[in-house]
């Protein structure tokens, strides 16, 4: 299709947007608008992650500095600030960095507006703690990318400072139907995601429709997600120095924890 935009169907559904092929263009587009409510609201996560850092005994022992990788807006920065870490939180979104702003009531978290691989550049101290949470690890370039970056990471940390992600194993390729996944819907969104599985990427396609005064916007994009295995991952970290990698896989979902 061509145009910011055209109309579809009979009138009711108007089409915003163009195809994207960047992270950042299909957050700034599509994502950041819909994010928190996509994942079930933002005291939901919030509790979400509190439950996370606290059953894996995360909490400050060091330095007491955390740097959040891919922090949008906040979801991980607000409970680690709320555990007694001093955080800094890159994302180069700069709407749910603002959402992530209005949210804190800490004044711990440091919002820095960056690609995440840059962290070096605003963390000048070593870490006791760095994550990288809810697929933020995929969105990078390339395996290569990732691997440069659990270097940096390791030569980073403090001694026995953590490294925390979590991402979806998506190694395994989705057929037919299966590759359709309706994410989220209430009476004013409809959410619906379909995956197009590459070598190694999946081409993420995301189809956001608003009911906004009436009418029925639809917003559309698609970027690339990496295929990472748990198992190169942990491979990955364990070759650049890593000495303790703790892996769990639970419906599709990786945790990972390693310490320096």
């Amino acid at each position: 299709m061509a145009g910011a935009e055209s109309w579809i169907g009979r009138g009711s559904t108007k089409h915003l947007g163009k195809y994207m092929t960047t992270v950042q263009d299909h957050y700034q587009n599509v994502l950041s608008d819909v994010y928190s409510w996509m994942l079930g609201g933002y005291d939901a996560q919030l509790a979400k992650n509190r439950t996370f850092f606290e059953m894996r005994n995360i909490k400050p022992i060091g330095s007491m500095t955390a740097v959040d990788l891919g922090a949008g807006c906040g979801f991980q920065s607000i409970p680690l600030s709320e555990a007694g870490y001093s955080v800094t939180a890159i994302d180069f979104d700069s709407s749910l960095l603002q959402e992530l702003k209005a949210n804190d009531t800490t004044g711990a978290v440091t919002i820095k507006c960056d690609d995440m691989l840059n962290f070096d550049e605003h963390v000048s101290a070593p870490s006791e703690l760095i994550v990288c949470m809810t697929d933020t690890l995929l969105h990078l370039e390339s395996g290569d990318t990732v691997t440069k970056l659990f270097g940096k990471m390791f030569n980073h940390l403090e001694e026995k400072g953590r490294f925390v992600t979590t991402f979806r194993d998506l190694s395994n390729t989705l057929e037919d139907l299966d590759r359709f996944i309706p994410v989220k819907q209430d009476e004013n969104i409809i959410f619906t995601c379909f995956l197009e599985y590459e070598a190694d990427t999946v081409k993420v396609h995301d189809l956001v429709y608003q009911n906004v005064d009436g009418e029925w916007l639809l917003g559309k994009s698609f970027y690339r997600k990496l295929r990472l295995s748990p198992k190169w991952v942990e491979n990955q970290l364990s070759q650049v120095g890593f000495s303790d990698v703790a892996v769990d896989v639970e419906n599709g979902l990786v945790t990972i924890v390693a310490a320096k």
